[in-house]
């Protein structure tokens, strides 16, 4: 495993991008803090720029880089069972290009080991969109990934890092300063 966290760190280093495995789907990932890198995901994508992309962080820690969080909002992220990505209000430190236009960004805290290490040794939060041109289906496997995605990231990692059981995009949720949520997805 650390061969291929080795080589992904040093693409997502580089500015490039990489097709990974995640605790939901296979996403296409860049370094989150780099306008460039994430300009390359929205091309891969063929993806409008208005439409946001989704951040993945190892902690809860890392997520308080980037993100002013309450105790009772902690409390609450640290209670979800299941894959659940959140949108936070003003972030800091990210790539421009990845903060949506009323200044929202969608960060899950993941839940799988090659991914958290993956983000744990690379240092940076990394985009996660699913690994497929926008508008088509969401690939289910390694296999449903078209040629035309494989061929235009950087880097792929083996897909027997594939331990998810939870084969679905994450639920999606907004919590509002009075710790409300509404459920998107």
């Amino acid at each position: 495993m650390q061969t291929d966290i080795k080589k992904a760190t040093t693409i997502l280093t580089a500015g490039k991008t990489i097709l990974y495995p995640t605790d939901t789907i296979w996403g296409i990932g860049c370094d989150a803090t780099n306008e460039t890198a994430v300009e390359k995901i929205f091309d891969i994508k063929n993806r409008p720029k208005e439409k946001s992309l989704i951040v993945l962080v190892d902690s809860i820690e890392m997520l308080k880089k980037y993100i002013a969080i309450t105790k009772e909002t902690e409390a609450l992220i640290s209670s979800f069972e299941l894959p659940t990505t959140v949108i936070y209000s003003n972030p800091k430190g990210l790539a421009p290009n990845v903060i949506n236009a009323d200044n929202t960004i969608a960060i899950r805290i993941v839940n799988h080991d090659f991914c958290r290490q993956l983000i744990r040794q690379f240092g940076n939060p990394v985009v996660s969109t699913s690994a497929n041109v926008s508008g088509e289906k969401n690939p289910v496997s390694f296999e449903d990934i078209s040629v035309t995605i494989k061929k235009k990231v950087d880097f792929i990692v083996d897909k027997k890092y594939d331990t998810s059981v939870y084969k679905f995009p994450s639920k999606l949720i907004k919590i509002s300063a009075d710790n409300s949520i509404q459920y998107l997805r």
